[in-house]
């Protein structure tokens, strides 16, 4: 099996997500330590915690991102084998997309999340 010569544009695409998965954890990483999240809590009790809701916007914006990243990746990997090009601009506007949902949800409106700019 031979690969496109414009498949590194998808594992460009790639690469990106991962970076930016890297970034959301970075924030996730820091709002555990603003709003006082030990780990191993996945998700803080409002009851608990007076911030719980601020800190598990940024959380769930990351946790969705990580919920649909296997299926974004294949579907990426596979499609770039017949149509790349295609494949990696879909790739690009999905990452965007991802990026303005979690600076959305985690300004601790979850509302924001659909709101693009």
């Amino acid at each position: 099996m031979k690969l496109p010569r414009e498949y590194g544009y998808v594992v460009l695409v790639l690469v990106l997500y991962a970076f930016l998965n890297s970034w959301m954890a970075s924030k996730v990483g820091r709002a555990r330590i603003k709003y006082k999240v030990p780990y191993p809590t996945l998700y803080a009790i409002e009851s608990e915690n007076k911030d719980a809701k601020l800190f598990n916007c940024v959380q769930r914006g990351h946790q969705n991102s990580l919920e649909l990243m296997p299926v974004f990746f294949v579907m990426l990997l596979l499609g770039g084998l017949r149509h790349p090009l295609v494949a990696a601009g879909f790739g690009i506007g999905y990452t965007i997309a991802r990026f303005f949902y979690f600076t959305g949800y985690s300004s601790g409106i979850p509302e924001n999340r659909l709101k693009m700019l």
